[in-house]
């Protein structure tokens, strides 16, 4: 097997600090509000920002894990992990999503029993608290959106804090209906309404997250593009086979391969131009090629020109 020597996967540097840095001003951020949403709303009696605080929680949680996750992808690759710790961030990522889930589902349950007993809100300080948390979540949003939004760890911090944004608008909405028609039915509706905004953002993300964690082949990449490409693109290529691709993360692709090359080709060249040419067309990072000349080493699978190079030889 051909294989470059230089294995390091290290993938940290400067991008991998910045989103550190960001997802843990806005866990500290988030982590401060709640506080004052969790008493506001207690104070006020409004499902609304209750709802919203119980999602700011969930939110100071994931940045924190997500902070966390980023550290702990900086440290090196061992002998069990042979890849580092990368694939942590992703599954960061899935938690998140299926919290979400949780959170989307909590206020339903509420606004369900707070339609069968309804209780007083006080718009006033309603409108107030959720002000205040519409502006955190704008700072806080304005932090990550500076960061990598290919990363999943980012997205999943991105779509908690979008949906504490349409969590403080509808309560900022509900308080100023409240204020000036009494009608509270208002607050439980629009609570309900983000929840199903949440939950549409879950579902994405559980979905991205769970095709990086069952080997998904990368976003965008078209398997059947990449042995027709090879084969006219490398000098000595006759054949590729057992292609498959996966990531590490969606920033971190990988692929290994079978390449079966002409009898008089050299093996290190063609896996030079095969694994610059996975790089330049396909963005795969790492990849490792298995270099085959008369078969394959997988007895399943038999090489179209073995039989007629091996009659070539034989006369």
């Amino acid at each position: 097997m051909s294989h470059d020597h230089n294995h390091s996967h290290g993938f940290t540097g400067h991008t991998a600090g910045a989103n550190q840095r960001r997802i843990g001003i806005a866990a500290l951020l988030t982590g401060l509000f709640m506080v004052a949403e969790v008493v506001g709303g207690l104070i006020s009696g409004s499902l609304a920002l209750l709802a919203d605080a119980a999602h700011m929680l969930t939110d100071f949680a994931a940045l924190g894990l997500g902070w966390f996750a980023f550290r702990l992808s900086r440290r090196p690759s061992d002998e069990r992990r042979t890849f580092g710790y990368h694939r942590f961030e992703v599954l960061v990522a899935f938690v998140n999503g299926l919290a979400l889930f949780v959170i989307a589902g909590f206020i339903v349950v509420e606004a369900v029993d707070r339609l069968r007993s309804p209780g007083d809100i006080l718009g006033g300080t309603m409108l107030v608290v959720a002000i205040g948390g519409l502006i955190v979540n704008i700072v806080v949003f304005a932090i990550l959106h500076g960061a990598d939004r290919d990363n999943l760890n980012i997205r999943g911090a991105v779509l908690h804090v979008l949906g504490d944004m349409l969590g403080s608008v509808a309560a900022i909405v509900a308080a100023v209906v409240i204020l000036a028609t009494g009608w509270t039915p208002i607050d439980t509706i629009l609570s309900v309404l983000v929840a199903a905004l949440v939950l549409v953002s879950a579902w994405r993300l559980v979905r991205d997250a769970g095709h990086v964690l069952l080997e998904g082949a990368p976003e965008g990449l078209d398997m059947a593009d990449v042995e027709p490409h090879l084969v006219e693109s490398v000098a000595g290529l006759r054949e590729v086979h057992h292609v498959h691709a996966w990531s590490i993360t969606p920033e971190r692709r990988m692929a290994t391969l079978h390449a079966c090359i002409e009898e008089a080709a050299d093996g290190t060249v063609v896996t030079r131009a095969i694994k610059m040419e996975l790089k330049r067309r396909f963005a795969i990072g790492h990849a490792t090629v298995e270099i085959e000349r008369d078969c394959c080493a997988d007895h399943d699978h038999a090489h179209p020109h073995a039989d007629a190079h091996l009659k070539d030889r034989s006369a």
